[in-house]
């Protein structure tokens, strides 16, 4: 990993102790798919950014600013992860945000997963930490993300590649790091987010195109459902292969959906594909 740090527009060596990201997780970041030295999904992410932003008060660095750092930083390189992590900058003890805000902001670069079996489907765990309803939070990428954290230790003990998680209510809601797709009959539909989870760019995309509905999920529809398949802006869609002790069968509906999105982003081409 290489990273550049920043307070406003001047470059720093390192993020100061009393980063309120540091200590409160204020703040919020993109996880971002590099190809060819560019990021198709740019303009996405970037919206979901602003949203996080004014949803938290959040003073971000000027956007060209930004878009001229991502610039020089991603310039001629053919495949990668960017992560762009803004946080609301120093502040004294408490939670009582600054009057004046000066943001803390980085730009990562990381190399894309390995290519794992993942092509031939993911195999998943239910896990038993559970998302919490808080809708001032839902949908955007802020940097408070101990359930994840929780969540993905349970997968690391059972031995699987990626967690499902229900909030509080009891709702299907997402993976840890991706969004839920199910099959039923001939209809894709995802869970909302509106409650909790995250608004993925990759799903919004295919919603857009009117590829995937949003519908409440409960568990056993899951379950029962002739596919899964799990989304996210640097993987694109994976398939799943099994839910704990039920299996799911390798369904063309899955191919035909990663060929539609491969068509508009080619970096999520099938022999690209990573884990």
């Amino acid at each position: 990993m290489t990273a550049r740090i920043f307070i406003g527009e001047t470059a720093v060596n390192a993020v100061p102790a009393d980063d309120r990201g540091l200590a409160y997780g204020d703040g919020v970041f993109e996880t971002m798919r590099m190809h060819a030295g560019e990021l198709p999904l740019w303009s996405r992410h970037r919206a979901r950014l602003f949203e996080g932003a004014r949803r938290l008060g959040l003073a971000l660095p000027p956007i060209d600013v930004i878009e001229a750092h991502i610039g020089e930083a991603i310039a001629g390189i053919d495949a990668g992860m960017l992560k762009l992590l803004v946080t609301r900058g120093s502040g004294g003890r408490g939670y009582a945000p600054p009057a004046d805000q000066v943001p803390t902001w980085m730009l990562a670069l990381h190399p894309l997963p390995a290519t794992s079996t993942s092509l031939n489907g993911l195999r998943l765990h239910w896990c038993q930490t559970r998302l919490a309803v808080q809708p001032a939070l839902a949908g955007i990428k802020h940097c408070n993300r101990l359930e994840q954290v929780l969540a993905r230790a349970e997968c690391e003990q059972a031995g699987c590649d990626e967690g499902l998680m229900q909030s509080t209510a009891g709702d299907v809601v997402c993976a840890t790091t991706a969004n839920l797709l199910v099959l039923l009959v001939d209809r894709w539909i995802t869970p909302p987010v509106e409650a909790c989870g995250v608004a993925g760019v990759c799903r919004s995309w295919l919603i857009e195109q009117g590829l995937v509905e949003v519908g409440v999920l409960a568990p056993h529809a899951v379950e029962t459902a002739d596919a899964l398949a799990l989304c996210n802006a640097v993987r694109g869609i994976l398939p799943v292969s099994s839910l704990g002790v039920v299996e799911y069968r390798q369904h063309p509906a899955v191919a035909a959906l990663q060929a539609q999105l491969a068509v508009a982003f080619p970096m999520f081409q099938l022999h690209k594909e990573v884990a």
